[in-house]
């Protein structure tokens, strides 16, 4: 059932106004959330990109990464990574 949602939302273009970040770009987990299932741990983001809530994400060629959670705090500065 997620591949289907992921396939569907890669292949159409961003229609946010600014467009959400791509796949390839840095900070592609900053897109606009299209279907969210906190229940389940995971979203699937405008550009087709899964997120879980460990910071995970499952990306729409297959790839796998492992949690950014570390990365994605020290880039806020008003949080301290643990």
């Amino acid at each position: 059932m997620i591949d289907t949602k992921i396939e569907t939302a890669a292949r159409h273009s961003c229609v946010h106004i600014p467009a959400c970040p791509t796949v390839d770009d840095a900070d592609r987990d900053a897109a606009h959330v299209v279907s969210a299932h906190p229940e389940q741990g995971w979203s699937l983001l405008c550009n087709g990109v899964v997120v879980f809530e460990d910071f995970g994400e499952l990306l729409p060629s297959g790839e796998c990464t492992g949690a950014r959670r570390r990365e994605l705090l020290m880039a806020s500065p008003h949080r301290q990574a643990s």
